[in-house]
This record gives C-alpha cells, sequence and structure tokens, in this order.
C-alpha cells in the first residue's frame, strides 16, 4: 500500500505545486494586463488634457476667426436690400477667400516644421522656419491679389444678377486689401501655435472681432460723421481687423524672442533655398487640398446665385452656422498637428499616435453634438439672420444637411491635422480631390438643377463628399500610426546591431 500511496501522494503534490504555479501565472498576467490597462488611461487622460489645454485657446481663436464673417453676414443683413446684401457679402467672401486662404494654407507646413524643431528643442531651427516663411509671403501677397482682381472683373460675364454684382464689387475691392496683412497673421499665428503660444492667438481674434463690429456699425450705416458704405463699409471694416491681427501677433512673436534672449530672426538672413523647397513641398498639398474645398465650396456658391437672390442667402446662412460648427474641431485639429509634430520631434511615435487619436475623439464629440442642435433648432438659427420667409424655408432644409455630415466634417478635419503634423499632406489632398470634384459636385449639380432641387440638392452633393473624405482619413491616419512605429522598431533594431 505504501508504494501506491506514495505514488498518489507525489501526484497530488506535483498537481497542486503545478497548479499553484498556474493560479500564479494567471494571478501575475492579471495582474500585468491590470497594471497596462491603468496605464493606458492614464496615458490617454494624460494625452487628453495636454490636447484640451493646446485646443481650447485655437479653438476660440477659430471661433473668432469665423465670428467675423458671421457678424458681418448680420450687419449687412438689417440693409433694406436684405437678400441682396447678404448674397454680395456671400459671393465676395467666397471669392476672396479662395485665393487668400489657398496661400495661408502653404504655410501650414510652419505646423510640421516648427513644431517638430520646437519638440526637439531646437527653437533657433523653429525661428529659421518662420523667416524662410516670410519669403514665401513677399512674392505671394501680390499674386493673390492680383488673382482676386481678375476674378471680380470676371463675375459679369458668368451670369450673376446685377443686384447681387453691385454688392459684391465693392466689398471685393475693399476684401482685397486685407491679403498682405491676412498672410503675416497666417505666418506669425502658425509659429506661434507650434511652440505652445496659444492665448495671444485667442486675445487678437477676439479683440479683432470687437475692432471688426465697431468697423461694421461706423462704415456700413455711417455713425461718427462718417458717410454710410454700406456692404461695402463691412469689407473695408474687415481689412482694418487684418491689420490688427497681424501687428499684435508680431509684438508677441517679438515678445517671446527677447524673453528667450534670442534674436528676433537667427542669421544668416538671406533665403534658405532649401528650407522654402522644404516648407513648399508640405504646405503646397495641404494648400492644394484646401483650394479643393474652397473651390467647391466657391463653385456652389456661383451655381446657387443663377438660382435666386433668396437661395444664395440661405446658403450663405448655412454656411456660416456649418462653418462655425467647423471652427471647433479645425482648433483641435491644430492642436493634434502640433501635438503629433512635437512627439515626432521627441522620437515618441506612440506618443504622437495617442495625440492623433484623442484630438479626433474629442472632435468627433464636439460635432455630434452640433449635428443635434442643428436637426432641433433649424428655424430659430436661420431667424437670427433674416426675417425673409423665403430664405427661412430654403435655409432649414439647409440646415438638416449640415447636421447629416456634421461627424464626417470633424473627422476628416482632425485627421488632416493629425496626418499634417507628421508630415503627410499627400493624401489629404487626393481624398478632397476625388470626393469634391469627382463624386460631389457633379452628384449636386445633377440633384441640384437636373432634378430640380436647387440649393437642396446640391447640399447633398457635398454632405456625400464629407461622408467619403471623413471615412478615408480615418484609415489614413491609422496607417501613418503604425508607419511611424514600425519606423522607430527599425531604427531601434539597426541600433542596437549596430
Amino acid at each position: 500500500m505504501r508504494p501506491a500511496f506514495g505514488g498518489v501522494s507525489l501526484f497530488l503534490n506535483v498537481y497542486l505545486i503545478v497548479g499553484h504555479r498556474s493560479s500564479t501565472y494567471a494571478d501575475r498576467d492579471r495582474l500585468e494586463s491590470s497594471i497596462m490597462i491603468r496605464k493606458f488611461v492614464e496615458d490617454l487622460r494624460s494625452e487628453a488634457r495636454s490636447v484640451f489645454t493646446l485646443a481650447w485657446p485655437l479653438v476660440l481663436a477659430e471661433i473668432g476667426w469665423m465670428a467675423m464673417g458671421i457678424v458681418d453676414t448680420i450687419m449687412v443683413g438689417h440693409l433694406p436690400n436684405s437678400a441682396e446684401a447678404i448674397g454680395g457679402v456671400s459671393l465676395g467672401s467666397v471669392i476672396f477667400y479662395t485665393a487668400a486662404i489657398f496661400g495661408g494654407s502653404l504655410l501650414f507646413s510652419l505646423d510640421t516644421k516648427v513644431s517638430q524643431s520646437f519638440g526637439a528643442g531646437d527653437l533657433a531651427d523653429a525661428n529659421h522656419s518662420l523667416l524662410s516663411a516670410l519669403y514665401i509671403i513677399v512674392p505671394l501677397a501680390p499674386v493673390l491679389m492680383a488673382m482676386v482682381w481678375l476674378a471680380g472683373h470676371l463675375l459679369p460675364g458668368m451670369g450673376v444678377g446685377p443686384a447681387i454684382l453691385s454688392q459684391a464689387l465693392p466689398f471685393l475691392r475693399a476684401m482685397n486689401w486685407s491679403t498682405p496683412p491676412l498672410l503675416l497673421y497666417f505666418a506669425f499665428r502658425r509659429y506661434l501655435q507650434a511652440v505652445n503660444l496659444v492665448k495671444p492667438v485667442t486675445f487678437a481674434l477676439v479683440s479683432a472681432n470687437l475692432v471688426n463690429l465697431l468697423g461694421d456699425w461706423v462704415l456700413i450705416y455711417g455713425h461718427l460723421g462718417l458717410p454710410a458704405f454700406g456692404v461695402a463699409g463691412s469689407g473695408w471694416s474687415t481689412c482694418s481687423s487684418r491689420i490688427y491681427l497681424a501687428v499684435v501677433l508680431f509684438v508677441t512673436v517679438v515678445w517671446q524672442h527677447r524673453k528667450k534672449k534670442l534674436r528676433l530672426f537667427q542669421p544668416p538672413l538671406i533665403p534658405d533655398l532649401a528650407r522654402i523647397r522644404e516648407l513648399l513641398r508640405i504646405g503646397l498639398p495641404a494648400a492644394t487640398q484646401i483650394l479643393f474645398e474652397i473651390g467647391v465650396f466657391a463653385t456652389v456658391t456661383a451655381l446657387i446665385a443663377k438660382l435666386d437672390a433668396a437661395s444664395l442667402a440661405a446658403h450663405q446662412i448655412a454656411l456660416n452656422c456649418a462653418s462655425l460648427t467647423y471652427m471647433v474641431p479645425l482648433g483641435i485639429s491644430s492642436a493634434a498637428a502640433v501635438s503629433v509634430g512635437q512627439a515626432i520631434g521627441r522620437r515618441d511615435p506612440a506618443g504622437a499616435g495617442r495625440a492623433g487619436w484623442t484630438a479626433i475623439m474629442m472632435g468627433a464629440g464636439f460635432m455630434s453634438i452640433a449635428a443635434l442642435v442643428l436637426v432641433l433648432a433649424p428655424r430659430l438659427i436661420v431667424r437670427i439672420f433674416t426675417p425673409d420667409p423665403e430664405v427661412m424655408r430654403i435655409g432649414v432644409k439647409l440646415l438638416l444637411v449640415a447636421a447629416a455630415f456634421q461627424l464626417f466634417d470633424g473627422l476628416q478635419s482632425v485627421a488632416t491635422g493629425a496626418l499634417r503634423g507628421a508630415g503627410e499632406t499627400r493624401i489629404p489632398m487626393l481624398s478632397s480631390f476625388v470626393a469634391y470634384w469627382v463624386v460631389g459636385l457633379p452628384l449636386g449639380y445633377y440633384l441640384g438643377f437636373n432634378r430640380g432641387l436647387g440649393a437642396l440638392g446640391l447640399w447633398m452633393g457635398l454632405a456625400l463628399s464629407l461622408m467619403f473624405i471623413g471615412s478615408a482619413l480615418m484609415l489614413a491616419w491609422r496607417w501613418k500610426v503604425g508607419q511611424l512605429v514600425e519606423a522607430q522598431g527599425e531604427a531601434l533594431n539597426a541600433a542596437r546591431t549596430f
């Protein structure tokens, strides 16, 4: 009996030991998993705080930027010829910003270069990128002004009604003079936000709205002894606020350099052609993407201008509202570009991925709420702009279409910023071209004119475009994160082998 009992005893001892070890391993695995999950959540919370700290002043800045256009629309909307005045501002604004924002978007490359230099601790290199951007502005400003001037002269031959033309052309001429200070503002702003100085940008834009509001009150309606310029007065008021913006941000850049005990511009001061080419290599696809986007909205505006003044006014109101909600993910997009760029400068691709995904979730969350607001209160929103019943009828329908694409608009905006921070600007450009010009605009034209849906049909085409872009850029960002992590792994393996 003893041998048998001894065998059973040995078996039981081995079972208990192995079972104990298996239990220990399982407990250890659960503990490690729990630690990893807690670390992931803590990293995500830390990243969310970091992105939010950088994003909220930029969101306010973007809202401040958009508020100028909304205030201009509201102010001219209370002139006697409300629909024609709003239509003139709409048409003039689209033409001007198609050129001006293209030029400003060339400077998006500062998000990439300056943030990566700042992340690597090389502020002098960041300074050198700003100087190179200023060399780009010198020939760019007169070229853009000539383009706007030419577009204004082509308007009469495009079938736009004379009542709208009489409002749009004086407004456009006044706005054109704001091109040089607007480009300087773009350069200084991109530099400042890339080195984490975002609150001065917010202050500049919020206070510039007060300058613009006062200017509108004085120049549109004729106060303080000045004549009433009507819609053109709104253009001159906006021009004055652009000059103010450029001056405030330039003073901030000077202050920042004195605080860091750096010269304003580091020698050599001659143009660095290699740096300029690099800025244009990154910036040109980004600017082309913006051109595709603004261009399609400009084309839609011109097509709606052929319908009637009420459709054009409703389009402008809905576009202002959709653009206002878009300012939030656009501000988050800038924060994403800076956060991703700085993480890459620190050689932290995992951190770059967390920053990008965190920003994307923030943008998606806000735009979901914005869509709900547009669904619940479209009539109330349109009534803020105008009491015209026909404009109200069309505007409500357009706001419901805008609600449908809010989420996708937020996704594409923030994903574009995250990709830009990683130096990838070609994929957003190609996605925009295909979505807007190959799919969305032809479909919108068919629905608007062939099917008789008018402005509503054109907006339905735009909605489909944004759904396509948002989905495509989410996949692109996922691919880019994998590429960054893989590149770091290959570099570490090479270093170990060496």
